[in-house]
């Protein structure tokens, strides 16, 4: 089984890792067993279910998102605007990079999973809804910045934009995953900034 210490912690990162590759009903839990070097009958001292391993698994999803993807997107030196292209150029580059490695783009973990499960598993969907949350509070902070730097309408709703552009990237993603084309992304970054700049009628 390994270090106790550390079989919970493992888990979670095999969870994290299947799912985002095969899907949440496609993955069982001998697979993440044997994917993290752990004995079934030690998966049950850590974890009651697949579910709650899942919850967990989204936990850390959205911590590596936070680091990987967002840290890099949002960092403070261009302007607001350009932040948010640079989330979609960000997330552009990782999916070649998962290209590369496995043959296959494999879009954002949280959209995968609200798509797949839909209300089928709502402590799941919840929880994708609350890292979702979490992920657009960059998106809302650079809108808010823009609009005291005079970049965008005074007249803009931050809120719905924010939604607007986080709708916007979990449909990029899909549709790069669909075509399995990471640059896709990179092509449509330009436009999320543009639901934020066109004057609205």
């Amino acid at each position: 089984m390994g270090r106790k210490s550390d079989a919970a912690e493992r888990l979670v990162t095999a969870m994290a890792s299947l799912v985002h590759h095969r899907g949440y009903m496609a993955v069982g839990v001998d697979d993440v067993c044997k994917a993290a070097g752990v004995k079934k009958g030690s998966f049950y001292h850590f974890f009651a279910s697949k579910r709650e391993l899942m919850l967990a698994a989204i936990e850390r999803q959205g911590q590596m998102g936070k680091e990987v993807l967002v840290g890099a997107a949002f960092a403070n030196d261009p302007p607001p605007l350009k932040r948010i292209e640079r989330l979609l150029e960000t997330a552009s580059r990782l999916e070649s990079s998962n290209k590369t490695r496995g043959g296959h783009v494999l879009g954002c973990p949280f959209g995968n999973l609200a798509a797949e499960l839909g209300g089928s598993e709502p402590a799941l969907t919840r929880r994708v809804d609350e890292s979702l949350r979490k992920f657009s509070e960059s998106i809302r902070d650079a809108l808010r910045e823009a609009k005291r730097r005079g970049d965008v309408p005074r007249s803009l709703d931050v809120d719905k934009t924010t939604d607007a552009i986080l709708a916007y990237f979990e449909g990029v993603m899909l549709l790069a995953k669909m075509r399995n084309d990471p640059a896709l992304i990179r092509r449509l970054a330009p436009l999320a900034v543009q639901l934020a700049t066109q004057p609205k009628p």
